[in-house]
């Protein structure tokens, strides 16, 4: 562990909770490698979603669709690791991949069952309302702890059209506050809403016991998440409404490394100090 790193409480489905209770707020961002893991472990971030999204940004595909859950628990692992080698506080939930829950309830079992064996994360997150509800409840009866996510459903791009915010309409916005509480009730312990309304968030959020975690939602979620990509600047071509950046690593990082290329070319690296 790190020297420098302070022991700190778990967070933990209780925890956060107790947190939605206080009116604390809770923060989540992605990652999905062991460095990264420690930093955001370090820097106090409350929850680490192993997302889907490593996709998108680690694999370069256009949707989450692709990966799979072998790649899922790869992932995963590194990011155990990273909090493990730190604080050991941030409270780690990996994405189930499309078609890993989908199918059937006794494989949805099967797959969570096999994610939270294979490594020591805390809890997996899915996506959907009332039609994976049985599935949610047959996850946590047997103690699986399970986050969900209603809103915008990136595995469910083609059926959508498009990344449009959802539930604009009175009809998808009334579905979605009585999915919330389906899945409130088939025992999950958080929910993300994503792309919708801020006054539908503000009404999820109120109406459930359960915290909300928002991307796109508004300020009135008990949460925020975002991909760490973004808030980092990594990638130039994403630039939707909702990303605040906080540092613009994609200049930092090709100015580095052009840096590097003329150094080498022109032999001042390595300098004798930096030779045996």
């Amino acid at each position: 562990m790190n020297s420098n790193a302070q022991k700190a409480a778990h967070v933990t489905t209780r925890r956060l909770l107790d947190m939605k209770q206080n009116g604390e707020k809770i923060s989540v961002l992605t990652a999905y490698d062991y460095t990264m893991a420690r930093i955001l472990d370090r820097a106090g971030v409350d929850v680490i979603l192993v997302g889907d999204s490593a996709s998108n940004v680690f694999s370069g595909h256009n949707t989450t669709l692709p990966i799979t859950i072998e790649e899922m628990i790869y992932h995963a692992k590194a990011v155990v690791r990273g909090v493990q080698a730190e604080t050991s506080r941030a409270m780690v939930v990996i994405d189930m991949p499309f078609m890993s829950y989908q199918l059937s309830g006794e494989e949805a079992l099967r797959n969570a069952g096999k994610i939270m064996k294979e490594h020591e994360c805390d809890a997996v997150k899915l996506e959907g309302g009332r039609v994976i509800a049985e599935t949610i409840k047959r996850i946590t009866d047997v103690g699986i702890p399970v986050m969900g996510h209603l809103g915008l459903m990136p595995q469910s791009i083609y059926k959508y059209g498009s990344y449009k915010v959802r539930a604009r309409e009175e009809r998808e916005a009334e579905q979605l506050l009585e999915d919330a509480r389906i899945v409130e009730e088939a025992g999950a312990f958080a929910v993300v809403l994503e792309k919708i309304p801020t006054d539908l968030a503000a009404e999820v959020t109120s109406s459930l016991t359960i915290p909300t975690i928002g991307i796109g939602a508004g300020v009135e979620c008990d949460g925020q998440v975002l991909v760490i990509n973004d808030i980092l600047g990594l990638n130039r071509e994403f630039h939707p409404r909702f990303v605040r950046r906080y540092a613009d690593l994609n200049t930092i990082i090709e100015n580095a490394a052009r840096q590097y290329v003329q150094d080498v070319r022109e032999r001042s690296f390595p300098s004798s100090e930096e030779s045996y």
